[in-house]
């Protein structure tokens, strides 16, 4: 019993926790960017194909 009460009053694995959570919200938001600029860099390529397709076409 006197161990879970020492564990329970232990606040040391606080700033762990913290440090790993911003962690986790700073991959999730770099997560996001990666996939907004991936759509955007398909769609240029996209775009770039095609009218260059349509310049060989003439």
């Amino acid at each position: 019993m006197q161990l879970l009460d020492r564990v329970a009053k232990d606040k040391t694995g606080g700033t762990a926790i913290e440090y790993g959570l911003i962690a986790s919200l700073v991959v999730i938001a770099s997560i996001g960017a990666f996939d907004a600029v991936a759509n955007e860099n398909t769609g240029l390529w996209a775009t770039i194909s095609s009218k260059v397709g349509d310049n060989m076409g003439n």
